[in-house]
């Protein structure tokens, strides 16, 4: 990875001024080790007139490769030679933005007691990056930095120059150019845009490059015109931390728009008053959709299939309209738990009439699951092979045929929004599969037709414009009952 850094001199201000800024000498080839490789900083040129800074990166790719275990790129199971085969020696990155951190810590911050007035002053600046990956191509570029003061230049890298007519790759050459800005604005720039435009970070992202971004965007991100893009990319689209982020930048640009400080703005609550109130776990969530679901189609007697730990029966035996509740799973060991959360060998008579625990396999016809009102799938089919869905289906649409059938499972869009998930992972080493919606609704929608239901689909837990809910949920109901309800109407 390379960069360079170059400004014009007067008489008065010579150019190799930029070496005090820097705390770097004109006159010396310095090394610097980082995490994931070595950090050369060199001036190909230093004169009265004009002086360049280089920083160059060798990256450890070996090293990358062993601390980058299932985060970010690589994570995932079918990128195992992404790990060894990529660009991330060549193009500037958030290796590069850490690096410029590293190297020039003291220049980010504008700190220079050599010449003071210098640091506070702005530079004729140009800079170069000869390989920018840029997600969003050239005129991204142009809109994240012309908004800050530069002349932009982003030329597109052919995919092979022998070979013009396979079009560019999504690298650019990079050229900034300005006479307003000062260096310490110009690298912090930097900082945050490069990982920006590559759209991906080469270590995970904790909540304290929350404060990094915040302070290397001083000044100059809470106006920028592309906030929300820089803010969401920078934290890797991590969404708790983008809403933090975004609350604390909207304060700033209040507090600056009034003239008063932010502690002024941020004191409608005094710390420390009251607990934050903490939102509902999704378990919990799912388990409120559920038995609203079940209210509304007037079912009294309800299987629950797949019962785990009784989570479920549990909530289903304190509403009274719930007569007749049966668990079914195929652990002995699930069954036992759930039989210990219910307490069965000390509940009353009367409750215990109305609750029943069986093991059983939904790969397999039951005489015993025939004749209910309707029937729960929660977090159920995930855990089946794909091969042996049909199975499931038959043994509860064709065999059972409960008037109303619940199904929930994980939509595997939404896992970009857990922030613990590595990119690639299912939610549970169990899963088989997850699906995307479209995947669910088609799947949902052939058991539908083939087994004579109509189904409607409730979204489970926050659903969010881009990606969805957490969690789906199809909601079956019998043609037959459907037609009954017709004519009743």
């Amino acid at each position: 990875m390379f960069l360079t850094i170059s400004t014009r001199g007067t008489a008065a201000h010579p150019a190799t001024d930029l070496g005090f800024l820097l705390h770097k000498h004109p006159d010396k080839a310095q090394t610097f080790s980082t995490s994931y490789g070595t950090a050369h900083v060199l001036y190909p040129e230093a004169d009265a007139e004009r002086c360049t800074a280089a920083l160059l990166l060798e990256v450890d790719t070996v090293a990358l490769v062993r601390r980058g275990k299932g985060k970010g790129r690589g994570g995932a199971p079918d990128a195992a030679l992404a790990q060894y085969v990529n660009d991330r020696p060549y193009a500037a990155s958030s290796l590069l933005a850490v690096a410029l951190s590293a190297v020039f810590s003291s220049a980010l911050r504008g700190v220079c007691n050599a010449r003071p007035e210098r640091a506070a002053a702005p530079l004729p600046l140009r800079i170069e990056v000869p390989a920018l990956p840029a997600r969003g191509g050239p005129a991204l570029v142009g809109r994240l930095f012309e908004p800050l003061g530069w002349a932009v230049t982003a030329e597109p890298v052919a995919l092979d120059t022998e070979f013009p007519q396979w079009g560019d790759s999504r690298y650019v050459r990079l050229v900034l150019e300005s006479e307003t800005l000062t260096l310490a604005e110009a690298l912090r720039h930097l900082y945050v845009l490069l990982p920006v435009l590559d759209d991906a970070k080469h270590y995970w992202v904790a909540p304290d490059e929350v404060d990094k971004l915040l302070r290397a965007g001083e000044g100059w991100l809470p106006t920028h015109p592309e906030q929300k893009l820089i803010t969401s990319r920078y934290l890797s689209r991590r969404w708790s931390l983008t809403r933090q982020a975004m609350e604390r930048l909207e304060l700033v640009r209040l507090a600056e728009a009034d003239d008063s400080e932010v502690e002024s703005i941020d004191n409608a609550v005094e710390e420390e008053t009251e607990a934050e109130e903490r939102p509902a776990p999704l378990a919990v969530l799912r388990r409120e959709a559920i038995l609203a679901a079940l209210r509304a189609s007037g079912a009294a007697r309800v299987l629950d299939l797949g019962c785990g730990q009784g989570q479920l029966v549990q909530e289903l035996l304190r509403d009274v309209r719930f007569t007749e509740v049966v668990g079914v799973d195929v652990s002995v060991r699930a069954l036992t738990i759930a039989s210990r959360r219910l307490k069965l060998d000390r509940m009353g008579e009367r409750q215990a009439s109305r609750v029943q625990l069986l093991q059983g396999s939904l790969a397999y016809t039951d005489k015993r699951l025939k004749g209910y009102d309707a029937a729960v799938l929660s977090e159920v089919i995930e855990h089946l092979d794909l091969p042996r869905l049909p199975a499931l289906e038959y043994a509860v649409f064709g065999h059972a045929r409960p008037r109303t059938v619940l199904v929930t499972t994980p939509n595997v869009e939404y896992n970009v929004r857990w922030e613990t998930l590595p990119a690639g992972h299912v939610r549970h080493g169990d899963h088989r599969f997850e699906w995307t919606r479209e995947e669910f609704r088609a799947w949902a929608g052939t058991v539908a037709e083939r087994h004579g239901y109509e189904v409607a689909f409730t979204p489970v837990g926050p659903d969010d414009p881009d990606v969805g809910p957490p969690t789906q949920m199809a909601v079956f109901h019998r043609h037959d009952d459907t037609r009954k309800e017709l004519k009743a109407a």
